[in-house]
């Protein structure tokens, strides 16, 4: 039986010449093929290449016949080889064959092969190839057999991603032409700066070390230094913007404490690779897998893990753990991003940066809501960011159109100049509206509230002028902590609400979770659309322990004032019914313990499944208000998903339809005299928002960036001249029913854009 294999100081020595040395790319990865095959015992060692039309190519071999090399290709789940690259998993096989994915491609010559182990070739998180070896004998290989030749793959990325020779001292591939790419808007407004990447990359040049003891001493103290950073966070105030989930840092801590991933990190240092390599080479795997995961709880974890290994490439450069403007950034410049979890884009707050990218889309994602609550430009989704941008690139974001403009001409940056001063002067414009009435020019009153979910939103309740939170997210404290946060952590985080709020209107709604929000060991399993599942008053009705521990701390943190509770997506009556009547045993509790009950309590439903439409009566009598929830209630009616950009922007808000459903939820209201408020960002934008009042809503609640711009249209607004013009329209059978509302709105020159 051939000999037990693990990465040998020689052969990587042997590698790193062989890196270095100055050849073309094929002649580079036929030499690594060789060399793996005789150090390994190996008789057959062949590299496979993802290419653009995603096949697998055979770029080089040792072993099997070299005239199939750049003849042979396979389809991406074709063979074994294509099991590794759709996976992104290790292989081993005993007799390959005999397993049912073996494709047997004659031109290879492979038949005398019967032991098989394949591994993928990762860069950035994706699959870009696949490095094999295969014996005539029968055999499975070793745990550390495969590891070390996962290791080699990663010091091969970088060469097997490489389109034309690569010399060590060859320039960036990134061309240095102007390019533009698309993105969803997650957070409004305009950038202009340098990039930076916040994902660190490690050149090839620093994939080996000449004194394996010397580089592990230095990898145990950048570990170190990772900790004491850590440590720095849990004394800092990042906490206090959540409401005080210390959990999270303190899971955090531990992950960064984990003495296997630190044995392992050092096991591959002793190898003979640089301590960044090392890293590097968990951050690969961790990307593969997240990239893999389908639980979205299990996404999490591994995203944490990979933030971990880009904190520790950090340190080992030079910088700080976080990678923040104190590690050596500067302000004005625009970070891109995987992805990014609250509280790493929360120690970027006072960096003073331009715009954020992100390649991985969720406008509902944490990070999205921190991003808008700080005012930070941000586009999500822009696929191939990091791949276009180089360090140090000037980029323009417009979060106002959805584009990022990488390297711009002059005539692009001239328009930004324009662009930008405008847009100066229209935030002045709004800021001069904060103190003045929300009232039209015929005197009808309309409330403008503020949506929330964090702490830090509170400052933008005096910015704005709003006149209340409409809505308060309260998941957002569950969703950031490995564990359930404590009552007096809810407590806290409720009172500093209410306290900050004064006199103020606030409209806690209950947990919305389920669906896509997962709690830690609250999964039913994968759902085919999350969006219709166990989510929101379903999965609180079904969790009732969890549910009345969050309404006893809604009635301690009120200390004998008002409260004001609404019930998520409520589709019948019953769902309503029970979760008050939970309610109301709370509030009993918390006066048979010495609490004080909150003086007046106000319930209200979540008005976000169409069913709900059609069961108002039976609230009338027990419901204190209604809000409609647009975001979901729209997608609902028109069968879209609003996480699917193929659909979501398809069918429009200002539509008859849209309009006719909306007014007889507001007719219903008036009818069982059920005072109702809209809610969603649809709110906030200005024709959006006229067509609701012109339908009789008088309370609107919406994000922060849409206060001054829909103020400003209210006061623009004869209701008394608009309405009979705008009921006409929706009563009519035009094809085009938008820009029927904003012919009459210009020729009443309502202020629904810049002048």
């Amino acid at each position: 039986m051939p000999q037990i294999f693990s990465v040998p100081r020689l052969l990587i020595n042997r590698l790193r010449d062989v890196m270095a040395g100055d050849m073309e790319a094929d002649t580079r990865l036929q030499k690594v093929v060789t060399l793996i095959a005789g150090t390994m015992i190996a008789d057959v060692c062949s590299i496979y290449k993802r290419t653009e039309t995603d096949e697998l190519e055979l770029v080089a071999t040792e072993g099997l016949a070299l005239s199939a090399v750049h003849q042979t290709r396979m389809a991406l789940d074709e063979g074994l080889v294509g099991q590794i690259a759709l996976s992104g998993e290790p292989l081993s096989i005993q007799d390959a064959p005999r397993h049912p994915a073996f494709s047997y491609r004659p031109e290879t010559g492979e038949d005398p092969y019967h032991a098989f182990l394949g591994v993928p070739i990762l860069r950035g998180g994706r699959v870009i190839g696949v490095l094999t070896v295969q014996n005539r004998t029968e055999r499975l290989y070793e745990e550390d057999e495969v590891d070390s030749l996962q290791t080699i793959a990663m010091v091969l990325a970088e060469v097997v991603a490489a389109d034309a020779p690569t010399q060590p001292s060859a320039p960036d591939p990134r061309e240095s032409r102007s390019v533009t790419l698309r993105g969803r808007i997650l957070g409004e407004g305009l950038g202009l700066g340098p990039a930076r990447l916040h994902d660190p990359i490690v050149s090839p040049a620093r994939y080996f070390t000449e004194d394996p003891d010397a580089e592990a001493l230095r990898l145990r103290r950048a570990l170190r230094q990772l900790q004491t950073s850590i440590d720095r966070m849990l004394t800092s105030d990042v906490s206090a913007i959540f409401g005080e989930p210390r959990e999270v840092l303190e899971a955090y801590k531990m992950l960064a404490s984990d003495p296997v991933w630190a044995a392992r990190l050092e096991e591959t240092v002793r190898s003979g690779l640089s301590a960044e390599a090392a890293v590097d080479r968990s951050r690969r795997e961790h990307r593969n897998k997240l990239d893999n995961a389908a639980d979205p709880y299990l996404r999490e974890r591994m995203h944490d893990l990979e933030d971990l290994d880009n904190r520790l490439l950090r340190v080992l450069s030079g910088g700080d753990a976080a990678g923040t403007a104190d590690g050596g950034g500067e302000g004005g410049e625009v970070l891109i991003a995987r992805r990014l979890g609250p509280a790493e884009l929360l120690e970027y707050r006072n960096s003073g940066l331009a715009a954020i990218i992100l390649e991985e889309v969720a406008p509902s994602s944490h990070a999205a809501i921190v991003a808008r609550t700080l005012g930070i430009p941000t586009l999500g989704g822009v696929t191939g960011a990091s791949g276009a941008v180089s360090p140090g690139d000037q980029v323009i974001v417009d979060a106002e159109e959805g584009t990022l403009h990488v390297r711009p001409d002059q005539d692009l940056l001239d328009a930004y100049a324009t662009r930008s001063l405008m847009r100066t002067e229209r935030q002045a414009a709004f800021q001069a509206l904060r103190d003045q009435p929300s009232r039209t020019r015929d005197g009808e009153e309309i409330s403008l509230m503020l949506n929330a979910g964090l702490a830090l939103d509170l400052e933008t309740m005096d910015k704005t002028g709003a006149d209340g939170i409409g809505l308060f997210r309260t998941e957002f404290q569950f969703l950031v902590s490995d564990t359930l946060p404590k009552m007096d952590s809810q407590v806290g985080l409720y009172r500093q609400i209410l306290d900050y709020a004064g006199n103020r209107p606030v409209h806690f709604r209950t947990l919305d979770l389920g669906g896509d929000k997962i709690l830690p060991n609250a999964n039913r399993g994968d759902e085919e659309n999350p969006a219709l599942g166990w989510r929101s008053i379903r999965f609180a009705l079904d969790r009732p322990g969890l549910f009345r521990r969050q309404l006893r701390a809604l009635v301690r943190a009120c200390e004998g004032g008002p409260l004001s509770v609404m019930f998520p997506m409520v589709t019948k009556a019953e769902e309503f019914l029970e979760a008050k009547a939970l309610l109301m045993k709370e509030v009993e509790w918390s006066v048979a313990h010495g609490f004080t009950a909150p003086c007046e309590i106000r319930t209200g439903a979540m008005l976000e499944a169409p069913a709900l439409a059609f069961a108002l009566a039976e609230l009338a009598d027990e419901a204190d208000f209604i809000s409609v929830g647009t975001n979901d209630l729209m997608q609902f009616f028109h069968a879209a998903d609003r996480m699917v950009p193929a659909v979501s922007e398809r069918y429009d808000f200002v539509s008859r339809p849209a309009m006719r459903f909306l007014d007889m939820i507001q007719s219903e209201c008036r009818k069982y005299d059920l005072p109702v408020s809209v809610c969603g960002e649809i709110a906030s934008h200005p024709l959006e928002a006229l067509c609701l009042i012109a339908l009789g809503y008088r309370s609107l609640s919406m994000p922060a960036a849409g206060i001054g711009p829909v103020k400003r249209m209210l006061r623009s607004v004869d209701l008394s001249a608009f309405v009979p013009e705008f009921r006409a329209a929706l009563s009519g059978r035009s094809p085009d029913f938008r820009n029927e509302v904003l012919s009459i709105a210009a020729l009443q020159k309502i202020a629904l854009k810049d002048s």
